[in-house]
């Protein structure tokens, strides 16, 4: 179980955030899927939702299930840092899903240059 305290995260600058993380929003805005995983460790998970994806098959069915859903876009409107290894990255979504907006939290735990568990929520 993650016990990261996110409320005592430090505002940084969005281009302060890990470059894996960088690439990987990058990729998956662009809907690339296949860089998009290979940035994430073996054995990683995604929570969204409230389900969780583990591993690379399950992540990149989320991703391509995710990608096909609805048509959005999406604004990194601010980042935050824990510690080295915890990194929120905001987000502001408009398009055509139920709500037409949503800001959402992107956050992300590292292990060894590569996301090891991305856990998107409000």
């Amino acid at each position: 179980m993650d016990t990261t305290d996110w409320n005592h995260a430090n505002p940084i600058a969005p281009d302060q955030l890990p470059a894996p993380i960088t690439r990987y929003l990058a990729a998956h805005q662009a809907r690339d899927l296949d860089t998009a995983v290979a940035l994430y460790t073996p054995g990683a998970s995604v929570t969204d939702e409230g389900r969780t994806h583990q591993g690379p098959e399950q992540i990149h069915a989320w991703l391509a299930r995710s990608a096909g859903e609805y048509t959005y876009t999406t604004e990194l409107t601010a980042a935050a840092k824990v510690d080295d290894q915890h990194y929120d990255a905001v987000h502001h979504l408009e398009g055509d899903f139920p709500g037409r907006t949503a800001d959402l939290h992107f956050r992300f735990t590292m292990r060894d240059g590569l996301i090891a568990r991305l856990v998107i929520e409000p």
